[in-house]
């Protein structure tokens, strides 16, 4: 097998192109997107909706590659299924990439005026990496773990903004609720990926649903989509067009519902999945109504 089918083996199962590039196609666009509505500025030109695009390919990409880095003895002696441990890639081929990925962000964010946001991304996902020098710590606190690591989706936001609204006067004042939304939806993501069904559990392997059970686990999860869909609404307000954004945040939400109290009655792999799937549904559809329905709408400050 050539070293190009092995990475193409190891991307369908950790870094799959084919879902991951539409969201962070969305994520990125939205956000710049955003940005430039709430101050009431016209949209900018194709290379910062690139530029946003290819560094947040990369952050990703360089966040899982960390994320291998830190579980390498989890997944060594408790997910052996997984590419690394049973052999398909080795872990310094994934870590050389993520690191040789450096000169292109760089690139990408000299171009778009942002280099001392994406530097402020690699320095807390450094910190990440190192579970901010307190690992044991951090897994005993799984709460602090949950918010010290999805930190870095605000700032990340805050660095796509930056394409937009770096020398155009700042950020718009109402900025802060799209990166609020961020926080909540990364942990949106977060929790429904790692809620699973009693027989999917395993062990030396931590979830929240083994830390809170599967139930209060899928219950905390629709809060955080609750929380995320009146951030969703906030945000609406601040761009004209509350009503509209009520409808698409009430929507999401009834949605997630009917998937939370399904699992919640029958924690099973089927469930667990719809409700796994339901995250990622719900922080596309957040985000491309975010940008969308304005644009459709005519809102905007």
């Amino acid at each position: 097998m050539s070293p190009f089918q092995r990475f193409l083996i190891y991307q369908k199962e950790r870094f799959p192109l084919a879902k991951t590039a539409p969201l962070l196609a969305v994520f990125s666009a939205a956000s710049i997107t955003v940005s430039a509505l709430l101050a009431g500025r016209p949209l900018p030109g194709a290379g910062s909706y690139a530029a946003g695009f290819v560094l947040a390919m990369i952050l990703f990409f360089q966040m899982r590659a960390a994320d291998e880095w830190k579980d390498r003895e989890i997944d060594r002696l408790y997910r052996p299924d997984r590419p690394i441990p049973r052999g398909v890639v080795r872990l310094r081929t994934v870590l050389w990439l993520a690191v040789g990925l450096i000169p292109l962000g760089l690139i990408a964010a000299a171009g778009a005026g942002v280099v001392w946001l994406l530097l402020l991304c690699w320095l807390w996902l450094a910190l990440m990496t190192v579970e901010f020098g307190a690992p044991d710590w951090l897994r005993g606190h799984m709460l602090v773990y949950l918010v010290s690591h999805m930190a870095i989706m605000p700032i990340l936001d805050l660095m796509l903004t930056g394409i937009e609204w770096r020398g155009q006067g700042g950020p718009a004042p109402g900025l802060w609720l799209f990166l609020a939304l961020s926080f909540a939806n990364g942990c949106v993501l977060e929790i429904g990926r790692k809620t699973w069904a009693p027989e999917a559990e395993r062990d030396g392997v931590e979830s929240y649903s083994s830390l809170w059970g599967p139930a209060r686990s899928a219950g905390i999860w629709l809060a955080l989509v609750a929380l995320a869909a009146g951030l969703l609404v906030g945000l609406g307000a601040a761009l004209g067009l509350f009503w509209p954004f009520v409808v698409l945040a009430g929507l999401g939400l009834a949605g997630a519902a009917f998937v939370t109290f399904a699992f919640m009655r029958q924690p099973s792999p089927g469930t667990q999945a719809r409700l796994d799937a339901a995250a990622g549904i719900w922080v596309l559809v957040c985000y491309a109504g975010a940008a969308g329905l304005p644009l459709m709408l005519g809102g905007g400050t």
